[in-house]
């Protein structure tokens, strides 16, 4: 028997809500072991951030597997000779298994740093543009804020939308319990995307 809309609708609720456990927890353990990820590429962190994920013990209990750098599938893509080098990857994908079915959250991750103009488009452009032209769907993205204000840079992201005329597109700091620094933004085409900023400056 097909499970109702309303309970599939509660179990990924809930299983994202434990994806967002796993990966904030993750970060405080870094945070926690003040590893200084200032140099450190984007890469190298989630890599971090994946073998604390791996390490905690409710991703047993939840029964959560967790990778890094996964490739995108698209239904329409052509399987030739090269195709994989080609593939879209985003950084973070965790999966579940139920009795009859498998759920994937994705979440994507951006360095970056109050000064860097460079990093803050490359949020809008490779981090927000992925979801909202649905490149990656079902996801969240992340930023490691390495150097610099932690609302400055949010900000400068917010400037940068503002100067493309997106506006109501702008990060609004919402208040979850989970993690101090969440925040939404809307867009037509794919509703609310959620983002987390993970603060390493005090490592």
């Amino acid at each position: 028997m097909a499970l109702s809309k309303d309970i599939v609708f509660a179990f990924r609720k809930g299983f994202e809500d434990n994806c967002y456990q796993l990966i904030i927890q993750a970060y405080k353990k870094v945070v926690f072991d003040k590893i200084d990820v200032s140099s450190f590429m984007e890469n190298d962190i989630s890599a971090i951030l994946n073998k604390n994920i791996e390490l905690n013990p409710k991703s047993i209990e939840w029964r959560i597997f967790s990778k890094t750098e996964n490739y995108i599938f698209n239904d329409d893509q052509i399987i030739e000779k090269g195709f994989a080098d080609k593939q879209s990857r985003i950084d973070f994908v965790f999966s579940v298994y139920t009795s009859n079915n498998k759920y994937e959250y994705f979440i994507e991750a951006k360095n970056l740093k109050e000064k860097s103009s460079a990093l803050k488009r490359r949020y809008i452009n490779t981090g927000i543009n992925s979801f909202t032209t649905k490149k990656y769907k079902n996801g969240s993205l992340v930023g490691y804020l390495v150097k610099g204000d932690l609302n400055n840079t949010v900000q400068g992201i917010n400037k940068l939308l503002k100067k493309d005329n997106r506006k109501q597109e702008y990060l609004v700091e919402k208040k979850i319990q989970k993690h101090n620094y969440y925040y939404e933004s809307e867009h037509k085409k794919i509703g609310i995307l959620k983002h987390l900023i993970f603060d390493f400056t005090n490592n």
